[in-house]
């Protein structure tokens, strides 16, 4: 299982290069766009055709050229395989058969994506493309809307009006939303802001609704624990020092959760010590 460049070509790690020049075939999501890749490489291992059509038929062939102890690598068109992308049907079916799986790891747009936009979590899920029929869509929203973390979504971008449009209906309007387009490429683009302000900034510009894109929304502010003791810990520090409203702001700043969920615990711990300031 090889990563490949999520856009940038010099972001393939020189262990993928040395794998992919050294095994008997490389399975491919789809050929015509890897063949780009590895001349880009100067490699011309032979290419086998795996794509979500015909991952099942391709898997049965991989096996059959393990089984004749020939070398096999794994691509998809960019990325790393099984996410989000076919790979998980051939991996189930080699480990069945006995044989050794290796993930080879690189760019990752999800991580790229977390990195760059600065909402500070200390847990995100990764939720890849929302249901396409708004219904659908927007009913899987709604059994996200109250988890704490980062929710991460990927999205095309003849959808990314629509999607959007979903999260803001069903999330509140004040959580922040980062949008990452077109990442490690020439007019990569990663920008945050309210959610009520996304759409807004979307019909700013016709290259806002371009490439592909890494949504990064906030999480609930009203999951904050109640046995978290990290926040706690920190107002308590902070509450000691600074009056209430500022100590508060700078835990936000910190924690990266909301003012409006840690107000409400400072002033129970504020309540519970008595001497902090006001």
């Amino acid at each position: 299982m090889v990563a490949t460049p999520i856009g940038n070509l010099r972001d393939i790690t020189l262990r993928a290069i040395d794998t992919l020049k050294s095994v008997d075939a490389i399975a491919a999501e789809d050929t015509r766009v890897s063949r780009k890749l590895l001349a880009h490489l100067g490699i011309q291992t032979n290419l086998i055709s795996a794509h979500e059509h015909n991952e099942r038929e391709a898997a049965q062939k991989l096996v059959t050229l393990l089984s004749q102890g020939k070398s096999v690598a794994l691509i998809s068109d960019a990325g790393t395989p099984a996410i989000s992308d076919p790979g998980a049907i051939v991996v189930a079916h080699v480990r069945a058969a006995g044989f050794r799986v290796v993930s080879i790891p690189g760019a990752s747009a999800i991580t790229t994506a977390i990195a760059a936009a600065g909402l500070q979590s200390e847990s995100f899920c990764f939720h890849g493309f929302l249901p396409v029929r708004k219904g659908e869509r927007e009913k899987m929203l709604a059994a996200l809307k109250a988890q704490p973390g980062l929710q991460v979504f990927y999205e095309a971008p003849h959808r990314i009006v629509e999607c959007i449009a979903s999260i803001v209906a069903v999330f509140e309007g004040d959580r922040r939303i980062g949008i990452a387009r077109e990442l490690t490429k020439l007019f990569e683009q990663v920008h945050v802001c309210r959610l009520d302000e996304a759409l807004a900034w979307l019909e700013q510009s016709e290259n806002h609704r371009r490439g592909e894109f890494v949504l990064l929304v906030e999480g609930c502010a009203d999951a904050v624990e109640q046995d978290d003791s990290g926040p706690q810990h920190v107002l308590e520090i902070l509450l000691q020092e600074l009056p209430l409203k500022q100590a508060v702001g700078l835990a936000a700043e910190i924690t990266g959760i909301k003012k409006n969920a840690l107000y409400e615990k400072a002033l129970k711990l504020k309540n519970e010590g008595g001497d902090e300031k006001k």
